[in-house]
């Protein structure tokens, strides 16, 4: 989350943190928002968000506020658009070090990987709903379209 903060400071572009403690806050958030003339927003994901995570993308449409997400199961939950490490590519990875480990290579043997395939996953029944247009050129990019 400090990462993303601090692009989108080095980019100029102005950024608002709403905290949320409850499930009722989520509403609340949304509202704080729309009235603070938010253009999009960015998801963070924890335990909680993703325990209401259909409930955050039902607020999100609600309020036609594009919002993006670190994780496909988001998009194919209704959200806009996720990117982030590919999860079937990490579970690849995570059977090959397994493989390795039961073949009898020391853990602390191996060297820590950082996710080198991304995701961008786009809905474009979302982006309809939003009344938003999603250029070629980023739809060209993904990896998935949800039409």
């Amino acid at each position: 989350m400090e990462g993303t903060l601090k692009a989108a400071n080095a980019l100029g572009v102005h950024t608002k943190l709403l905290e949320v403690r409850e499930a009722d806050d989520y509403e609340t958030a949304f509202v704080a928002a729309i009235r603070a003339r938010t253009g999009a927003m960015v998801v963070f994901d924890c335990y909680f968000n993703t325990w209401n995570r259909a409930h955050i993308v039902a607020l999100a449409i609600k309020h036609r506020l594009p919002a993006m997400y670190n994780q496909r199961t988001w998009v194919d939950e209704g959200g806009l658009m996720s990117y982030g490490p590919s999860l079937s590519h990490m579970h690849q990875l995570a059977a090959t070090y397994a493989d390795k480990i039961l073949k009898g290579v020391k853990p602390a043997d191996l060297p820590v990987l950082q996710p080198t395939k991304l995701d961008l996953v786009i809905n474009l029944k979302t982006a309809k709903a939003l009344g938003l247009t999603i250029p070629p050129t980023v739809l060209l990019q993904a990896s998935q379209v949800i039409e």
